[in-house]
C-alpha cells in the first residue's frame, strides 16, 4: 500500500511525515530539466539530490534545492514513484487550497515531464488518470480535488498551464 502498483520505485530522501493521514488533494505539476528537456532522468536525479551541477548551466542554479514529488510521469506515460503516498513530499511550497495552507500536508504531487504550460501527451493523461483512480479508491480523493500548482500558488507558479485539460482528465477517471 501507499505505492502506485504500476510505478517504478525511485526513492527520494526529500520527504517527511504527514501531520495526519489525510490525502484529499492531487496537485498536478510540470517540469523539464533542463527547461524544454523531455527526459525524466534529470528530474529523478534532482528529486534524489543527485543532480550534477556541471552537466548543464541550469542545473548549477537548482542542484542544492531539496524538493520531491510523489510521482513523475514521462512523455510516454511511464510512472516513477519517488515518495510513498502516506509521506509528505516537498512539492507545493507556499500554497493554499480552499483556505487551507501548507498543501504538502494533505496532497499528492504528480510531475508531468514537459514544458511548464504544456502541452502534455495522451499517454501522460492516461497515466495521471490511473494515479487519480488509485487515490480515489485507496484514500477517498474526489475528482474535483485535482488542481494545478498554479491553482494553489497563484502568481508564483504557472504549471501545468491555463489550458490543462482537466475535463478530459476527469473523463478518463
Amino acid at each position: 500500500m501507499h505505492r502506485f502498483p504500476e510505478a517504478i520505485w525511485v526513492p527520494s530522501p526529500h520527504f517527511d511525515a504527514r501531520p495526519t493521514d489525510e490525502i484529499s488533494l492531487l496537485v498536478v505539476h510540470a517540469i523539464a530539466l533542463p527547461p524544454m528537456g523531455e527526459s525524466p532522468l534529470p528530474v529523478l536525479a534532482f528529486f534524489q539530490g543527485d543532480l550534477v551541477p556541471e552537466a548543464d548551466p541550469y542545473f548549477a542554479k537548482i542542484a542544492d534545492m531539496r524538493v520531491s514529488a510523489h510521482c513523475v510521469i514521462d512523455r510516454l506515460g511511464q510512472v516513477y514513484q519517488c515518495v510513498a503516498f502516506n509521506q509528505r513530499a516537498w512539492h507545493a511550497g507556499v500554497s493554499t487550497y480552499q483556505g487551507r495552507e501548507a498543501c504538502n500536508d494533505f496532497s499528492v504531487g504528480v510531475e508531468l515531464i514537459g514544458p511548464e504550460e504544456g502541452p502534455f501527451t495522451e499517454a501522460q493523461l492516461q497515466a495521471l488518470a490511473g494515479i487519480a483512480r488509485y487515490l480515489m479508491t485507496e484514500y477517498g480523493l474526489t475528482s474535483e480535488a485535482i488542481v494545478g500548482h498554479r491553482d494553489i500558488a497563484p502568481g508564483r507558479k504557472v504549471d501545468p498551464g491555463v489550458s490543462f485539460p482537466y475535463d478530459a482528465l476527469r473523463a478518463l477517471i
